[in-house]
């Protein structure tokens, strides 16, 4: 009896610790954007990505004996409209940051007052984490397409961490210093779908597209970027929320080791196989190669010396 007090205490001892985090998340939370759709609940959020997962796990399963989709029509619309709505959204943040002399680039809090320019802010944060949401097509169109390569743990990892991140962002810091990651990045997306975009053409477009190493880098450069950002906040006495701050800092880390990974692994280790296989092993000249290490192709190996 006494033992089942104690759990009944325990249970009761915890019930109480989660609604007082409940409470207190509650009163943290912007009381703007609140009420937001998708933003009122973290569940439903969280339980779109849980499907995400899902259709990712099942999707490449039930496509493995099923021909691949075309869909370049549909690939064609969903680009351009996507480069449309990130041109939208970077508009958008650079009008009321760039051009707004009473905002600080460098370090600005959050302005939770129904300033006119403060909820512009912070609704365009949200069309920004409601476009995270949408590039869920990105992967279901791979999958269509039966282009399981594309599908890679970067690209989910990515594809599933940032609408959870950005829901926290527009929840509690929906505005101030957050512009910076969305300005960056909505501005790489508009590169990234015209990219798409134009690829779903044809093949007659792809000599014009010898760019699309250097989207890889420019995806590197904007952490790096968000990442210098982020720690001059953290130098200066600046008001944002630092919790938030640590968690981008973490986030964009993964996102630069997978990044850089898959940079290595598409564009630099190649290469280097390619050059390796072209010289002398262990730096043994054979005869067939000169003292560079490379073949001669314009020699033939002399012949041996005949003895007498």
């Amino acid at each position: 009896m006494a033992g089942g007090e104690t759990r009944m205490e325990r249970t009761d001892s915890l019930m109480e610790r989660i609604n007082t985090f409940l409470s207190w998340a509650d009163e943290a939370s912007d009381q703007r954007t609140k009420n937001w759709f998708l933003i009122e609940s973290v569940y439903v959020t969280y339980a779109l990505v849980a499907l995400y997962l899902v259709i990712v796990w099942k999707g490449r399963q039930l496509m493995e004996k099923r021909e691949p989709l075309q869909l370049k029509s549909t690939m064609m619309a969903y680009n351009f409209g996507m480069v449309v709505f990130n041109a939208y959204i970077f508009a958008e943040l650079v009008a009321v940051t760039f051009f707004n002399p009473e905002f600080s680039l460098v370090c600005q809090t959050v302005d939770y007052s129904n300033d006119e320019k403060a909820v512009r802010l912070a609704a365009v944060c949200w069309w920004f984490f409601f476009s995270k949401i949408l590039e869920f097509a990105d992967t279901f169109i791979f999958i269509l397409r039966k282009k399981n390569n594309q599908v890679s743990f970067l690209h989910v990892y990515h594809h599933a961490t940032m609408p959870m991140l950005w829901w926290i962002g527009v929840r509690y810091v929906a505005g101030g210093a957050s512009y910076f990651s969305a300005t960056v990045n909505s501005f790489i997306h508009i590169l990234m779908y015209s990219y798409y975009f134009l690829s779903a053409l044809g093949s007659w477009i792809q000599p014009f597209l010898w760019w699309k190493r250097y989207l890889t880098s420019l995806q590197l450069i904007q952490f790096f970027l968000v990442m210098i950002h982020a720690l001059t906040g953290l130098t200066t006495d600046c008001k944002f929320p630092r919790p938030y701050v640590y968690a981008l800092i973490a986030y964009l880390i993964s996102h630069i080791i997978l990044f850089s990974n898959f940079y290595w692994q598409t564009y630099t280790k190649p290469k280097q196989k390619k050059t390796s296989s072209a010289e002398v092993s262990n730096g043994v000249d054979d005869g067939r190669r000169r003292s560079t290490g490379r073949y001669n192709l314009r020699e033939r190996p002399r012949p041996s010396p005949k003895k007498e």
